[in-house]
């Protein structure tokens, strides 16, 4: 078992590898609205465990808004990004399925 201490920035970020996971993980906090990644896809799965807020997420061709309380598992190699909506901080775990992040950039 290994036990790793969490960063104290809600933003961290961590490569599953560095600490012996298979997965990896970013810890998103934003306010602005409209903030987000662009357009991207990677070559596994990344699943958002979405804590707090809403984020207007679009995911090929369907557009959805991911709330508080929700989760939302997007396939490998289908487009994506999202951004954030009024109405205060969204707060997430994004687990990439995947020891390292790998992403190819759209836009």
């Amino acid at each position: 078992m290994t036990v790793q201490p969490i960063d104290v920035a809600l933003d961290a970020s961590i490569e599953g590898f560095l600490i012996g996971s298979p997965v990896s993980i970013i810890r998103e906090y934003a306010s602005t609205p409209g903030s987000g990644p662009r357009l991207h896809r990677h070559p596994y799965v990344e699943t958002f465990v979405i804590h707090r807020g809403r984020a207007l997420f679009t995911v090929g061709e369907e557009q959805v808004v991911g709330a508080g309380g929700q989760i939302l598992v997007v396939p490998a190699l289908v487009a994506h990004r999202f951004e954030v909506l009024d109405g205060g901080t969204y707060e997430a775990t994004h687990v990439h399925a995947n020891d390292r992040f790998v992403t190819e950039w759209l836009e």
